[in-house]
């Protein structure tokens, strides 16, 4: 089992920079991967980034350019750095593991609570 918790979120002006944590707690398998996700009030929850224990980035068209995501294994720890903020990078961010667990517990998903994120005009 894990736990996941997301902080550094706050407001922040256009054009400013955060750096988002999230710390994971519990047994992380070899095999993850680890995303950010984002939800603005009315709009669906869109993925942001992921990032393979194996070292495969990807991200979101939106981001590209402007942020960068990475992690600490040792500290079961992954960043979201973000730079150039638009306002409408304004949403909760929740930090996301899959992994698959030995035995019955086969293939999981957790989530963080999520942390707010806006940016003011």
């Amino acid at each position: 089992q894990v736990q996941l918790v997301e902080s550094g979120g706050r407001l922040v002006q256009a054009g400013g920079s955060l750096r988002l944590s999230c710390s994971a707690s519990g047994t992380i398998v070899s095999a993850n991967t680890i995303a950010w996700y984002r939800q603005a009030p009315g709009k669906q929850r869109e993925l942001v980034a992921t990032f393979t224990k194996s070292g495969r980035i990807n991200y979101a068209d939106s981001v590209k350019g402007r942020c960068t995501i990475s992690r600490d294994n040792a500290k079961k720890t992954v960043y979201l750095q973000m730079n150039s903020l638009k306002p409408e990078d304004t949403a909760v961010y929740y930090c996301n593991l899959q992994q698959n667990e030995p035995y019955e517990l086969g293939y999981r998903v957790y989530w963080g609570q999520g942390t707010q994120v806006t940016v003011s005009s």
